[in-house]
């Protein structure tokens, strides 16, 4: 199994994308507004707290918004950001010495657009921080810090032609119920509740740029931000190591020992390792046969009876049940909205 296929599998909480979906209403007629749900195949009542969002939703929802609306942070900051931001920005970047430089680059780049936030790049002999400072007192949307932040990550991979490894996330929000989604987002320990959101890279990885060409940068904004917003790094978390490993190995007969085994750990200090990253090995399972019965949902000609079956399920009925948990809807219904599309 690829590091692609386990990103391929990944979902977050249909609450992780409230706050976006909001500012975005605020740029929609109705119509336009259900439309591009209906589009992006997402649910038309956003408020329901129940729900997975996979990557393709985003990513569609995202691509579709960007260019409709005319502002490529679709209403997260009080500025829009018109159309070919983002060219102008990689444009930029791709000039830069070093990743250092293309971090100053990034933060005089944005700080021309937005009015309601600065960037604040600070360096030290340890390495560099990206600091999103307010200009006053308006409330910090998190999936526009989430979005800004993981294009910072995206712009120094692509410019490193590798996954730059993250020191730290911090979020100037309080802690949300589904902090774990950001886990699948950001390859490093996350804080909430900081005085500043920012994102933090020891200096040993902030090398020289390799050269990017015309062609790649246009390959970039094509795919955005399929290629940015889900992190493929295994170098972080300790249950995301465990889930690429369960991907990998096979989940439905890996175990806690073995796991423990092939991550040279005894199951205790495993047991303690994911405690820490506050989930547990059987949640961990469970979560990716959740998101492994969505995604064959959404690709795969199989009966529900035997995806049920394949993902651990005594019977059809439990399958149902759970599924309508997940996702707020049952299992046949969500397989016909695909198929509608």
């Amino acid at each position: 199994m690829t590091r692609d296929a386990a990103t391929l599998f990944s979902t977050v909480s249909s609450e992780f994308i409230v706050d976006w979906l909001v500012a975005l209403r605020s740029l929609c007629t109705d119509e336009h507004f259900l439309s591009l749900l209906d589009r992006s195949d997402l649910p038309t009542d956003h408020n329901a707290p129940q729900g997975r969002v996979t990557l393709d939703q985003i990513v569609c929802l995202y691509q579709l918004a960007a260019v409709e609306t005319g502002d490529e942070m679709m209403g997260l900051w009080s500025r829009p950001i018109r159309p070919r931001a983002l060219q102008h920005l990689l444009t930029s970047v791709r000039e830069a010495s070093s990743l250092t430089s293309a971090l100053y680059r990034f933060s005089t780049f944005w700080n021309l657009l937005l009015d309601d936030y600065q960037f604040d790049l600070v360096q030290t002999q340890c390495g560099a921080a990206l600091r999103l400072v307010p200009q006053g007192d308006a409330a910090a949307r998190p999936f526009g810090h989430m979005l800004i932040l993981k294009l910072v990550h995206g712009l120094l991979s692509w410019l490193a032609r590798t996954e730059v490894p993250v020191a730290a996330v911090d979020f100037a929000f309080a802690r949300p119920s589904f902090e774990q989604d950001y886990a699948l987002i950001f390859p490093a320990p996350i804080s909430f509740d900081a005085s500043a959101t920012a994102i933090h890279f020891d200096g040993s990885v902030l090398g020289p740029v390799q050269v990017r060409s015309s062609v790649d940068l246009d390959r970039f904004l094509e795919n955005a931000p399929r290629d940015w917003i889900f992190t493929r790094s295994h170098e972080h978390t300790q249950a995301l190591r465990v889930r690429s490993y369960l991907l990998e190995a096979g989940w439905e007969q890996a175990n806690l020992d073995g796991t423990a085994r092939a991550m040279h750990m005894t199951p205790r200090t495993l047991i303690r390792k994911l405690a820490a990253d506050g989930t547990s090995f059987q949640d961990i399972k469970d979560a990716l046969r959740r998101d492994i019965a969505i995604r064959r949902l959404q690709v795969d000609e199989a009966s529900t009876e035997a995806i049920a079956q394949d993902v651990g399920f005594a019977s059809a009925a439990s399958f149902h049940k759970a599924f309508q948990r997940w996702t707020g809807t049952t299992p046949r219904a969500y397989r016909r909205r695909q198929t509608d599309k």
